[in-house]
């Protein structure tokens, strides 16, 4: 069981179209907000209700004081969802934004009845790597981990051919508030949900980036070895921001699970 800590954070949530309609939450990477999905929306089926929620710390939902234990982050999630009266959604989730709905995916299955975990995992990178990098940042600030985010949250061709794409991400993650960022590092950082993620039985499709450097596609992969009857499907030309660098395959993808599982 994830242990809550403080009151939830009242999170910002764009919410829209049909509120009677099937609806489909997003939730995003660390030190990006919710306009990384902009690019897939167009694409998506026109009969959904679509809510992007920006976790705490970041874009315009509150900054609290950190530590941010990830149980805290995940109850956000559901007091967003409880406050908007959604339930059974199909809840998309990369990076950080898939540890989330693992964890609410267990904690609050009365919330959802489909998952798509895109670019993550059950434990991303060991404890001492997550050390080094909150060490750096309480130091030197954001900047001091941009550019190797950068290199390993875009594809060899987006940095080629589409470097608007990469400046755009960089100023979204210099904006987000010091507080914030480090809060969800050390959520991440503290964070193994193996055993809770394996009890899980809900239709669930896992998508990873060929080129991400961030979460190779292998480690994405093991998500299915682990959830009974889930899926993968390979996001090919792109990094960690799949569905930045290839939102109409990305919506495809998509699209496809939510016809199977008769979410449109």
């Amino acid at each position: 069981m994830i242990l809550p800590g403080d009151e939830p954070c009242p999170l910002y949530v764009v919410d829209e179209g049909p509120k009677d309609a099937p609806a489909l939450v997003f939730a995003h990477a660390l030190g990006a907000d919710l306009t990384m999905w902009d690019a897939v929306l167009p694409f998506l089926p026109k009969t959904l209700r679509i809510l992007r929620m920006d976790m705490r710390g970041h874009g315009q939902s509150p900054c609290p004081d950190g530590p941010y234990p990830m149980a805290d982050l995940v109850r956000d999630a559901g007091a967003a969802l409880d406050r908007l009266k959604v339930k059974d959604c199909a809840f998309v989730g990369l990076s950080i934004g898939g540890i989330i709905v693992q964890g609410l995916a267990a904690e609050r299955p009365d919330l959802i009845r489909a998952l798509v975990l895109s670019n993550t995992a059950v434990k991303i990178a060991t404890p001492a790597v997550w050390a080094d990098r909150i060490a750096e940042v309480k130091t030197r600030g954001i900047e001091a981990v941009l550019g190797p985010n950068m290199q390993r949250w875009f594809a060899r061709a987006t940095h080629r051919d589409h470097p608007e794409l990469i400046h755009h991400a960089a100023d979204i993650m210099c904006a987000t508030p010091l507080a914030g960022y480090l809060g969800c590092m050390e959520a991440i950082a503290d964070t193994d949900l193996y055993e809770s993620t394996a009890r899980l039985t809900l239709p669930t499709l896992v998508t990873a980036g060929s080129e991400d450097g961030s979460t190779p596609a292998d480690l994405v992969r093991e998500l299915t070895d682990l959830i009974p009857g889930s899926t993968f499907e390979l996001i090919r030309k792109s990094g960690h921001m799949s569905p930045v660098e290839q939102p109409e395959a990305y919506a495809a993808a998509l699209t496809r699970f939510l016809d199977v599982t008769k979410h449109v």
